[in-house]
């Protein structure tokens, strides 16, 4: 049986890994260690969402999560579903800031790296990112998500940073993915969008 220990990531990453596990080896049972109700009731939704038996067991400081895979069908048409949705959709990420919501701006950073994050991992990628107003900051060197946007722009989705915002903030030499685009650019991309998200 595998076991990940997720006891010390951070959300979203116990349901991430939990679900690579799960999409690699959907025949298997899995073990997940965690370290918190959040990341239980978390990772026990997206189980018992692909069909798995789950029990928890509290233990001292960790919660222990026994998945049991669904009895195997003859025919499932569940398998083949994402690879033939992930190119009819033209969805479009539109980040106009360097954190997530309103509040505290050091909670704001950890939701949108987050996001972005997550965003990585989604069986669905967007066609293109836009970035405007702060959010060009997140494109730019010292940037905390330099990393996962370099893996999305290699794998395919365009990413579109707004070049007066760059100017405004003095970061034009800076810019470290993606490509300085205009405002022509950004209402085009949105107007051709079948989704507009904006985290």
């Amino acid at each position: 049986m595998k076991i990940l220990d997720c006891r010390d990531l951070q959300c979203p990453r116990p349901v991430l890994e939990t679900r690579k596990q799960l999409l690699a080896h959907p025949d298997e049972p899995v073990q997940v260690r965690v370290g918190n109700d959040i990341a239980q009731t978390n990772v026990t939704r997206l189980a018992t969402k692909e069909g798995f038996f789950v029990t928890a067991t509290n233990k001292g400081d960790e919660i222990v999560l026994e998945l049991t895979p669904p009895k195997k069908k003859e025919s499932t048409v569940s398998q083949s579903e994402p690879v033939c949705e992930k190119t009819t959709d033209n969805t479009v990420v539109y980040i106009s800031s360097a954190s997530m919501g309103r509040g505290q701006d050091e909670l704001g950073e950890v939701l949108m790296r987050n996001f972005i994050c997550t965003l990585l991992e989604s069986s669905q990628l967007p066609t293109t990112i836009l970035f405007v107003n702060s959010g060009v900051k997140l494109t730019c060197e010292g940037s905390a998500v330099l990393e996962p946007l370099q893996h999305l722009e290699k794998a395919g989705v365009t990413i579109n940073v707004c070049g007066l915002c760059l100017e405004f903030y003095e970061l034009k030499d800076q810019i470290k993915v993606g490509q300085v685009s205009n405002m022509f650019d950004t209402v085009e991309a949105m107007q051709k969008a079948s989704h507009i998200i904006q985290p």
